[in-house]
């Protein structure tokens, strides 16, 4: 068997070398040239690298990318040669040659554990992307929920599909939203999480191939490896634009999987919106693949920009109800505390979903479930929503102003809703931007975590947790992380030069 999971075309590969190019530097008039297979291998390592060729993905013959490129076959066979010496390339006779990371390279690890609340006094965290509660919303709505309890305390209180008030109070918003949905769509779960582990557990056994954006969320990732799937990364499109629908189907096509995870509203960790029509096009692809998708709409609420119009949910592109099944949660809109998150798919899903509980957790915390039941039928989850989006807002903004004054050579769009900021570090280590972070006092996730097999080296992840002054803090001792890595010798990662085609 090959230890390919996916491929890449020479049109494609031409393309991304020739993008790459544009966002580059013109070589200084006077400077030694680079041979030619020299800067087509370190276009194609700054690639893997940067993620947007995924590790374990096919490349092309070297025929095919030489005449892509309109360069002699020995110029591509001396690439691929010289990336096989510095551990990015991997062949085999019969299976072709597929991307790979050197031995030694980090490798993708647990998303950074909560800090504990006691430390928060000498710690900036920016590991983890969850705000403090919005209140009085919070205290209301277990008010609210301590008033309804008594009826439910006379019950064994086991509801593995979810307490029916939630389920018909989640299916009416997304009936307000455009999607006709019964409460027999709806199965409630332990936060988002507890959903994708569900979905995980009935549909991708395993051994089972999973695509999934690259980069990802981490958690997710993480929770796919230990329940044994094989994850097939997509690169995201470049600069927030979505995702790469020819990549996309491409994957599906050539590996066939039987799961696709996807995050299309401010994805995490990126912060991209997917448009309407990727959605639409993303659907057709995976039905006529047979891949399930599973869409994570636990961002979708944090819309940042006043008076951005969604796209429609990717859900409203599949009214059968057999090709999409979609994954909410309280916990990024509301509050990380609340583990209450939920799975909209066809009846006949969610019933399977139900009866393979038994096995799992049972059920939910009937008064958590009350409770968000309390805020959706009251009102007051759109309230809180108001205070969340106007919070985050103002974080983003701080955190953005910070980080331009203070690193001003890291790169990254900004984002118009979620929680996540992803910055390019300036060819630096993220690992070991981190590694000095956590010695002057501020934690924050390195990209590596969020990709497959160790790529996006070269980015972190900002969350919008902390503004004003503690923003302003966080950045200043970021830099000095950033300052002591690259004055190391061996600290900063090299970042080559980009190929011209």
């Amino acid at each position: 068997m090959s230890q390919w999971t996916s491929s890449v075309g020479a049109p494609q590969l031409a393309r991304l070398l020739g993008s790459q190019h544009e966002r580059s530097s013109v070589t200084p008039l006077g400077a030694r040239r680079t041979p030619a297979y020299r800067s087509l291998a370190d276009g194609v390592r700054l690639l893997v690298l940067e993620g947007r060729v995924p590790v374990a993905a096919r490349l092309p013959a070297e025929r095919e990318l030489a005449a892509a490129l309109s360069v002699s076959r020995t110029t591509v066979a001396a690439a691929y040669e010289a990336l096989r010496g510095e551990g990015f390339l991997e062949s085999r006779r019969g299976a072709g040659s597929w991307t790979a990371m050197p031995a030694g390279s980090p490798l993708p690890t647990r998303a950074l554990d909560p800090l504990p609340p006691e430390a928060a006094g000498s710690v900036i965290d920016l590991g983890c992307a969850a705000l403090t509660a919005p209140e009085p919303w919070l205290t209301r709505a277990f008010q609210g929920a301590l008033e309804e309890l008594p009826p439910y305390a006379h019950t064994h209180g086991d509801y593995p599909a979810g307490l029916p008030a939630l389920r018909e109070a989640l299916a009416d918003r997304y009936t307000a939203r455009g999607i006709p949905t019964m409460p027999e769509q709806i199965m409630v779960t332990t936060g988002a999480m507890g959903a994708v582990a569900a979905i995980c557990r009935l549909i991708a056994g395993r051994g089972e191939r999973v695509a999934v954006e690259s980069p990802s969320y981490a958690n997710v990732l993480q929770l796919m490896r230990e329940a044994g799937a094989r994850l097939v990364p997509v690169a995201m499109a470049d600069r927030l634009a979505g995702w790469d629908l020819p990549a996309w189907r491409q994957v599906l096509r050539d590996a066939a999987p039987r799961m696709a995870y996807v995050i299309a509203d401010f994805h995490n960790p990126t912060g991209a919106l997917a448009p309407e029509d990727q959605r639409r096009e993303l659907v057709e692809a995976a039905r006529a693949a047979g891949t399930l998708l599973v869409a994570d709409e636990t961002m979708s609420e944090l819309v940042l920009e006043p008076g951005l119009e969604l796209p429609r949910p990717v859900s409203a592109f599949d009214p059968a109800g057999n090709a999409v099944i979609t994954v909410g949660s309280a916990s990024k809109s509301f509050w990380a505390g609340l583990r209450i998150g939920w799975v909209r798919a066809a009846p006949d899903i969610i019933r399977n979903l139900v009866a393979a509980r038994a096995y799992a957790d049972l059920g939910t915390p009937v008064v958590d479930q009350l409770a968000v039941a309390w805020l959706l039928n009251t009102g007051g989850w759109d309230a809180a929503l108001d205070i969340r989006r106007t919070q985050t807002r103002e974080n983003r903004d701080a955190v953005v102003d910070a980080v331009r004054r203070h690193l001003p050579e890291w790169e990254f769009t900004v984002p118009r809703g979620g929680l996540t900021l992803w910055a390019r570090t300036g060819g630096l280590s993220g690992s070991r931007i981190a590694e000095a972070g956590e010695r002057l006092g501020v934690r924050v996730p390195s990209g590596p975590r969020f990709g497959v097999d160790g790529a996006f080296e070269g980015y972190v992840r900002l969350p919008f947790t902390v503004g004003g002054a503690v923003a302003e803090e966080a950045a200043t001792r970021l830099a000095e992380a950033a300052r002591q890595v690259a004055s190391g010798a061996t600290a900063a990662v090299e970042m080559p030069r980009t190929y011209v085609a």
